[in-house]
């Protein structure tokens, strides 16, 4: 499984914000979780239904996010 398809929006669910495998738990509150310092063990024991792939999807997905070409006149 490509790891961004773990990662869903749907309207109805939280706003159509991006979440973890149509479950509501959204992709920033787990990037605000490993932001804050919590290990990737204290979430997952936190948040059983979670699994390992689902922050490493978030976190790539974040970082796709972030990419994006910078133009410059001249």
């Amino acid at each position: 499984m490509n790891l961004l398809e773990r990662i869903t929006s749907e309207p109805e669910k939280c706003g159509g914000k991006p979440c973890i495998r149509g479950m509501r738990i959204r992709v920033k509150d787990v990037l605000e979780m490993l932001g804050s310092g919590m290990t990737e063990g204290e979430i997952l024991a936190e948040f059983p239904y979670l699994e390992a792939d689902d922050l490493r999807a978030s976190q790539l997905y974040a970082a796709r996010l972030t990419d994006h070409t910078v133009l410059r006149s001249a």
